[in-house]
């Protein structure tokens, strides 16, 4: 009786943890979106992917101390993948993910909600129609980015792609970054901002291509907040299959590779040299 009162003690914490770490996240980089459309307040990608990778790093800060701050499906399926959590902790973590990602799209159409309506009048934008992805964007990714302009061609499989190689760049780093058998990492009090550094970079690559969602968590629950919200077919296609496969299985698969490379092949590497005398 003990034992199962610890246990569900330390999921509470899992899920709160990544709850509101995931809710941080997504509010203040999804916010960066919505003000750059809607007030034109950043002036360049760069700034809006210094706020994603600030975000990421005060999130970390904000919640590690409750769950591993993975903040991330394709992060924990990662870690449990390569036997750095449990794997029973994986619906804990799964689900404090979704939901603060989906918490984060509903504080933001609080907050923005009439700005949002006065956008779209001024515009001409009729909600659910095509063209309201100008603004479903807020929430949502899609390929190609829409505020890329016609110069943008990109496919199904250039998007997956996209997505794959910017999540395993972004996980390949959080394993690096947390082996205590890198010499080379930093100390673990500045991981957070490594993190978010990298997140930052990968955006102002990826992002011209897929808006760089690299989160399942973060593309999926706000896209679905935007789908009850009213943009409908904007928000999700009647034939999802493109954001799905580009936006929860493009960041999956990326995150597995990395998360086996670094395990299979880099980590017995550094500790092997580890031994060495340099």
């Amino acid at each position: 009786m003990q034992q199962h009162s610890f246990t569900s003690s330390a999921n509470s914490q899992h899920f709160t943890g990544e709850l509101f770490g995931t809710a941080i996240l997504v509010f203040f980089g999804c916010s960066s979106v919505a003000v750059s459309i809607l007030f034109h307040a950043h002036t360049g990608l760069w700034q809006i992917a210094m706020i994603w990778g600030v975000a990421v790093a005060l999130a970390i800060y904000a919640t590690r101390h409750l769950s591993c701050a993975h903040l991330n499906p394709a992060v924990s399926l990662a870690m449990a993948a390569s036997g750095r959590m449990k794997v029973r902790l994986l619906p804990v973590y799964l689900s404090g993910q979704f939901l603060g990602a989906f918490a984060a799209a509903a504080l933001l159409y609080l907050l923005f909600g009439d700005t949002i309506v006065q956008f779209e009048l001024i515009h001409g934008i009729v909600r659910g129609t095509p063209e309201s992805v100008q603004t479903a964007m807020m929430f949502g990714e899609f390929y190609p980015n829409p505020g890329a302009g016609t110069a943008a061609v990109v496919t199904t499989a250039t998007a997956f792609l996209a997505e794959m190689i910017g999540t395993f760049a972004l996980v390949f780093m959080i394993f690096s970054l947390t082996e205590g058998c890198n010499l080379g990492r930093p100390d673990n009090a500045l991981a957070p901002l490594f993190i978010g550094a990298t997140v930052a970079i990968i955006i102002a690559v990826i992002a011209p291509l897929t808006q760089a969602g690299l989160n399942p968590a973060r593309d999926f629950s706000p896209r679905l907040f935007s789908l009850l919200a009213g943009w409908g077919d904007a928000a999700l296609p009647v034939v999802p299959s493109g954001a799905i496969i580009v936006y929860l299985l493009g960041p999956i698969v990326g995150g597995l590779l990395a998360g086996g490379l670094f395990t299979r092949i880099i980590e017995p590497m550094m500790r092997s040299k580890k031994c060495e005398i340099c």
